[in-house]
């Protein structure tokens, strides 16, 4: 493989030494920039947009373009798998994914069709490969994907939910259906991120967006302990270097101690949990990724480039912080605010990384 020109990102999750905080953005492929929309029109849709690895790789590539970022995200979705297990994906205009099926009994369960990540999305892993290549050691290639309770949620609910009334009740009515379900799908996941090391993926994300709606005692059993088993399933080298793993529970900041247990080398960390008393809670256990309100880059350059400048003070000195947004970037930003908002993190990041 090409030796990595840039390997700040992942210097910084393992807390080893770097010149300057890095900085990505989730969701940093996407609606905000007119030429994903162009490149989207182009492909038809969204999912044939994901299907088609040629324009998965331009999409992913677009804000490289514009950006000096120290990180590639793969561009896909959480929910290829539950797609792959005959679930049916669609989206609809305006309301987010939907399946024509949904999983809430045993049959359900039991109805699901067999995985294999690379036989059955075989398109993901074309992807990584074709995005790796088109890299050419640039920046490191990140792979991801849902949480076992996240997808778990779309699966149950059929689509987005705001009370998670359906697949509460299977957790906590039916525990077993729940638990074998969560099961199925963290064996799909650690197949799935583990494929994509294999493709060329260079560190890896779990997205759990959705284990924020969970008590505490609900969270540790249907989501974390399932992360834990994915991650202790996934290879930790290739081509001769680790490959980091990143975990982010949106409203999880109040589990972040035992969240820094999981096995992951990056704790993800939302816009609501300051990323100081993040670091004060987890020490030198993890490194932390995050964590700008979104909705800041709707703001003026300058109220950006003082919002930036205070959570780089609040995390202080030292390695282990890779800044980013607290969730996905907004589609309706102006890109020259994200402009303004990557460089005052390479101006203003070098100072909390010199010697003292």
């Amino acid at each position: 493989m090409t030796e990595l020109k840039n390997d700040r990102f992942l210097r910084a999750m393992l807390r080893q030494p770097v010149d300057r905080t890095p900085v990505w953005m989730m969701r940093q492929a996407g609606r905000y920039l007119p030429e994903y929309r162009a490149t989207r029109a182009q492909a038809g849709s969204f999912l044939d947009l994901c299907k088609n690895a040629e324009l998965a790789c331009e999409v992913t590539m677009q804000p490289l373009r514009r950006y000096p970022m120290d990180a590639a995200i793969l561009f896909s979705d959480i929910l290829t798998i539950p797609d792959a297990l005959g679930l049916g994906l669609y989206f609809e205009e305006g309301e987010g994914p939907k399946f024509r099926k949904t999983v809430r009994s045993e049959a359900d369960l039991a109805g699901l069709a067999s995985f294999t990540a690379e036989d059955d999305l075989g398109y993901v892993m074309n992807a990584v490969s074709t995005i790796r290549k088109e890299l050419n050691g640039e920046v490191p290639l990140i792979g991801f994907s849902g949480s076992p309770w996240t997808l778990a949620t779309y699966m149950v609910e059929g689509g987005s939910s705001k009370d998670f009334a359906n697949i509460k009740t299977m957790a906590y009515d039916k525990p077993e259906l729940m638990h074998a379900l969560l099961g199925l799908l963290a064996d799909a996941v650690a197949d799935y991120l583990s494929a994509q090391v294999r493709a060329g993926a260079q560190a890896l994300q779990i997205f759990d967006t959705w284990g924020g709606a969970l008590s505490a005692a609900g969270y540790k059993e249907f989501s974390l302990k399932y992360m834990q088993r994915i991650i202790s399933r996934l290879p930790t080298e290739a081509d001769g270097r680790r490959i980091p793993v990143i975990v982010f529970t949106k409203n999880g900041g109040q589990w972040l101690p035992v969240i820094a247990d999981c096995g992951a080398q990056v704790v993800g960390v939302d816009w609501t949990t300051d990323i100081g008393a993040a670091r004060s809670l987890v020490g030198d256990r993890v490194a932390l990724q995050g964590n700008m309100d979104p909705s800041m880059l709707f703001a003026s350059p300058t109220r950006i480039r003082e919002e930036v400048a205070t959570i780089l003070e609040s995390y202080g000195h030292g390695s282990g912080h890779v800044f980013n947004l607290g969730h996905g970037i907004t589609p309706g930003v102006n890109p020259d605010n994200v402009t303004a908002f990557v460089d005052a993190v390479i101006e203003l990041s070098p100072r909390y990384h010199q010697a003292d």
